[in-house]
């Protein structure tokens, strides 16, 4: 049989790269072989952007220093060579094509000066008719702890700002509410080694199997083949890999803790030693457990007395045991004293100052620490108190400013500034890196709010954020990769970042706008020393002398990478005090992992820790008959972070989780609705309805759902509601419905599909 010849056009490829483009060679700094095009000149360091692992990432450069490539950093202590989707696809969102290259003025784009002379003219007038309250600034966990500190000082210092807050209280401010009550400082005490250490971990409300892979990485390289206890209503991917998933009812967290620190007492497995050593108020915390006898609180709590046992006897064997909370309980109506709950039960254990213990807060956003002790928002720069004399005057010597420019009260917190907008208190907001248009509970109120404003500006890389289109002005900013300056990661670490990438058009670092600003607003001789990132940093160093999180001992940029980041504290005093000191580039090494609390002293007035404890509440809006669904929100994969603003700028990243919301439900409760998987669904909230994709699943309990938070729509569902101590929003719990669409909306749509 004759088999006739293919057309021309099947044997050869018209388009894509040509073969000698494909063909490798040989690669220096390890990185095996290479295409000649991906063949980097030199390698910069730098840290991780995204989430508060801090992970240290090799920058491959081509012979103009622009950055075409990176690995995983084989050497840095965070991730020794590992990293998450994020992190490899890090430079991906400096390429977007939406990117903010020039300032935008009412939708048109305008030149630097016009936007500048807009932005100092605006607020100016705004302040001038209503007062220095009436302007706010809300920042983010995502710029540079410089910037944040330039930002800080410049709006409270310089342009006579009282109020500013950052999106760090929509993740971090419960614990340092907990940590500063309990341990007079917020100060997580861990160090990532304690993931190896530990024989037991307990994970409250953190699922750091999507939310933090690499410290996941970490739990895996443990050789003692720990017990891994994981406490959430939800069965996660971490629960899944747990030895023991102890599935409570939503917010039944605190009344849990009680009940297992009850237990404690009752069989004599306490530090008495520790407690009557290192801690305060024990002895009121055992009258308070008295009411929280466990069997008369399991029906409750949503557990089973085996349960209950086999969890209260495994934390008891554990000889290091270590407590790890995140979102699930910094996002909670009584968040702080949930945290301070985990804190109790680690110190009546004397499980913290040792390896592999610790009542350990992880963090969200890579600089949240930062955001925490540099921001000038809530607190004064370098954990500081506004309204201490004594402290406004420390930082006024160190800055060389009248100390009369410093405000002597506290700002208020970000969900204080959106009722101050809603009460016309607040008329000009200046948004820097975060995107509350998507973010903020009950969004569609916020968007609404956001239009009253006299005077709005977000500061960005992008001008298509949801917030962004809200914007007077947009103020294009360069992104991570295309400035430097220091990151603060959830284990104390700080790791310097280098420019690897030049910004596009005429976007700048947030540090250089700050210094535009000041200059047009005429307080720039207040900022005259704060020329470059490093020179803000060796100011902070300086303001930092005397607290807990003094880093006086840090010299310079260069140290911090050849160390491999440095933990603080780290004080001029300590480089005498290594045994044997190594030394690396003429410099004193720190050690690579240093914990917190290992003398027992604490940083309260009298050195002990304080049990802190008060009843539990009930949750702010019960289901009923008429939204008889619990909604729980949360990370959904690990390709995912926040509201998707760079992660979705990534085609690798979107493969990885489904383009449209979805939402998790029982297979009971969607059977009783007439749901099939696939099938779109309305989601209704008091607030507000959306529709989603039903994923029918047994890993949400029956009366409850599960939708991530990444997607815009989800924010709409949420309650208004925040915890009392650490005003953090209450993202974890609301009441809603789940239908079934009918007639011609019944659809469904491909699992998956984009």
């Amino acid at each position: 049989m004759n088999t006739p010849l293919l057309p021309a056009m099947t044997l050869r490829e018209w388009d894509g790269p040509l073969t000698s483009q494909l063909v490798l060679e040989p690669a220096n700094f390890g990185l095996g072989s290479l295409p000649t095009q991906a063949q980097p000149r030199s390698i910069a360091r730098a840290i991780c952007g995204f989430c508060s692992t801090g992970c240290g990432l090799k920058v491959h450069l081509n012979e103009s220093k622009q950055a075409i490539g990176l690995t995983a950093d084989t050497d840095y202590p965070v991730n020794m060579g590992m990293a998450c989707p994020k992190g490899w696809e890090a430079l991906t969102p400096l390429a977007a094509q939406d990117r903010a290259t020039t300032p935008i003025l009412n939708g048109e784009p305008v030149d630097w000066d016009t936007a500048l002379q807009t932005f100092c003219r605006k607020f100016q007038a705004i302040m001038d008719q209503h007062g220095r309250e009436s302007v706010a600034f809300l920042s983010t966990g995502q710029i540079m702890c410089e910037e944040m500190a330039f930002l800080g000082a410049l709006a409270k210092f310089g342009m006579g700002m009282v109020h500013g807050d950052g999106n760090t209280r929509q993740c971090m401010a419960t614990s340092v509410a907990a940590y500063k009550e309990s341990f007079g400082f917020d100060a997580p005490p861990f160090t990532y080694a304690d993931f190896e250490e530990s024989d037991v971990l307990v994970f409250i409300g953190a699922n750091p199997c999507i939310a933090h892979p690499i410290m996941w990485q970490r739990v895996l390289r443990n050789q003692h083949q720990p017990g891994i206890i994981v406490i959430d209503p939800r069965k996660t991917e971490t629960a899944m890999a747990a030895t023991q998933h102890v599935a409570i009812q939503p917010k039944a967290d605190l009344l849990l803790l009680y009940c297992l620190a009850r237990w404690l007492v009752d069989h004599g497995v306490i530090a008495e030693k520790f407690i009557e050593e290192h801690t305060r108020g024990f002895e009121e915390f055992r009258e308070f457990l008295k009411d929280y006898a466990p069997e008369k609180h399991l029906s409750a709590i949503g557990i089973s007395a085996t349960e209950f046992e086999k969890l209260a006897w495994t934390i008891t064997k554990g000889e290091r045991v270590s407590f790890w909370w995140t979102m699930g309980v910094n996002q909670g109506h009584e968040a702080t004293r949930t945290a301070q709950a985990i804190i109790n039960l680690a110190l009546m254990t004397g499980n913290i100052g040792r390896p592999g213990t610790g009542a350990n807060s992880i963090t969200g956003q890579c600089n949240a620490m930062g955001s925490r002790l540099f921001s000038n928002t809530t607190n004064l720069m370098g954990g500081h108190d506004f309204t201490n004399a004594l402290h406004r005057q420390k930082v006024a010597d160190v800055l060389d400013m009248p100390v009369e420019r410093i405000p002597d009260k506290p700002s208020l917190a970000y969900d204080q500034i959106i009722q101050g907008i809603e009460d016309g208190t607040i008329k000009g907001l200046w948004m820097i890196a975060t995107n509350a248009a998507h973010s903020w509970i009950q969004q569609k109120r916020v968007r609404e709010l956001l239009h009253k404003l006299d005077f709005f500006v977000v500061q960005d890389m992008y001008a298509t954020t949801e917030s962004a289109e809200l914007a007077h002005l947009v103020l294009p900013a360069a992104g991570w990769g295309e400035k430097e300056g220091t990151f603060i990661n959830s284990e104390r670490r700080i790791g310097v970042s280098r420019k690897v990438s030049r910004a596009p058009g005429q976007a700048l670092a947030d540090f250089h706008i700050f210094r535009l600003i000041a200059h047009y607003w005429g307080c720039s001789q207040l900022f005259s020393l704060w020329t470059s990132p490093e020179s803000v940093f060796e100011i902070l160093q300086e303001i930092s002398k005397g607290q807990p999180c003094e880093i006086s001992g840090i010299e310079g940029y260069d140290m911090l990478e050849a160390c491999g980041g440095v933990q603080w504290p780290w004080k001029e005093s300590d480089r005498s005090k290594v045994n044997g000191p190594e030394v690396t580039e003429g410099r004193v090494k720190p050690t690579q992992q240093r914990r917190l609390f290992e003398d027992g002293k604490f940083f309260t007035a009298d050195g002990r820790a304080k049990f802190v404890f008060s009843a539990p509440r009930p949750v702010i809006e019960p289901t009923d008959k008429e939204y008889p669904l619990v909604l729980l929100t949360g990370r959904g994969t690990s390709a995912q972070w926040h509201t998707q603003t760079r992660t979705g700028k990534s085609a690798i990243l979107r493969k990885l989780y489904p383009a449209e919301v979805y939402v998790e439900m029982h297979p009971l409760d969607a059977r009783s609705r007439g749901i099939k998987d696939g099938e779109i669904v309305k989601v209704k909230s008091r607030r507000a309805e959306i529709e989603a994709q039903a994923r029918v699943t047994s890993t949400v309990q029956r009366g409850q759902i599960f939708m991530p938070m990444h997607y815009a729509e989800v924010n709409q569902l949420t309650l208004t509601s925040v915890d009392p101590q650490s005003r953090q929003p209450s993202y974890k719990h609301c009441a809603v419905q789940v239908g079934a669409l009918v007639g011609s909306a019944k659809r469904s749509r491909r699992r998956g599909g984009h």
